[in-house]
């Protein structure tokens, strides 16, 4: 009977123990400000190739929806394939 009073007399302790301190500094050491992580990147300037890939993709982003609604594209023909033949037309021009 000793050891279940002593144990509940340990928890009950425990409990009153003024905790937040533990907690804030446990935090406070994990946690680290978004503003650092953002500002220690610099975001690059596109290629030319990569800024021309992107042309062309709205390019036959937009041909793609009007052949779409118009119903000359066939029905196997997902946007994939679509953009990989555009694509290589594009760039031969």
């Amino acid at each position: 009977m000793t050891k279940t009073m002593f144990a509940v007399l340990v928890v009950s302790g425990l409990m009153a123990a003024p905790l937040p301190q533990f907690v804030s500094t446990a935090v406070a050491q994990t946690a680290q400000p978004a503003s650092d992580t953002k500002t220690a990147k610099a975001k690059k300037e596109p290629s030319a190739g990569l800024m021309a890939m992107r042309e062309r993709q709205k390019k036959c982003g937009a041909e793609w929806k009007e052949a779409k609604a118009a119903g000359k594209v066939a029905k196997e023909m997902k946007w994939p394939k679509y953009w990989s033949a555009c694509n290589k037309r594009l760039k031969g021009a």
